[in-house]
């Protein structure tokens, strides 16, 4: 697990780490990948508030919570029973799922082609630098746009669940979602 722990005029001591760690631990067994979380613990003169941001990073997958009362440690677990909820909830919705057929999964290939200086204008000879292999999921429309915001991609490419057609979801820049369909 890579943790990173900073503080906002917070001294972050080894009693604050450890309390952190511990309860990282419990979210920690429901993945099978490292896991990077950020936490920031911040306080408000003004409003006399302790908070703690906690960033998670894991299988594709991010997760917030931001959590904030009078005592540091109370906001440190309530921010973590707040991930705790989003993992299991997370989980719950992909077990809620039956296997697939082998019918709805398929092989996509993903390519990166690079074009050298003196290919640049000769396109005769392409070198592929990356190749991929990917299952295509059958999902609608509205999981793929969820999908997307879960991870840090720039877009999504599924079989539509509707049309049997490979499909993709791309976020535009105004903070909606786009999907490209094939037209035959």
């Amino acid at each position: 697990m890579n943790l990173t722990i900073a503080g906002r005029h917070v001294e972050i001591t080894d009693a604050i780490r450890g309390h952190v760690e511990t309860g990282l631990q419990r979210v920690k067994r429901h993945f099978d990948k490292v896991i990077d979380a950020n936490v920031i613990l911040s306080i408000e003169k003004h409003r006399h508030r302790q908070i703690a941001e906690i960033n998670l990073h894991a299988n594709g997958l991010r997760i917030n919570a931001k959590e904030s009362t009078p005592d540091l440690y109370s906001s440190i677990d309530a921010a973590l029973n707040k991930i705790e909820r989003q993992v299991t909830r997370h989980k719950d919705r992909i077990r809620r799922h039956q296997p697939r057929t082998a019918r709805e999964t398929r092989e996509v290939h993903h390519h990166v082609i690079e074009f050298g200086p003196e290919q640049a204008h000769e396109t005769t000879e392409q070198k592929i630098t990356h190749r991929e292999k990917l299952p295509l999921q059958t999902m609608s429309v509205e999981e793929a746009a969820f999908q997307l915001g879960l991870v840090e991609d720039d877009f999504i490419m599924f079989c539509n669940a509707e049309t049997h057609q490979v499909n993709v979801v791309y976020e535009r820049g105004d903070g909606t979602y786009g999907v490209i369909e094939p037209q035959f």
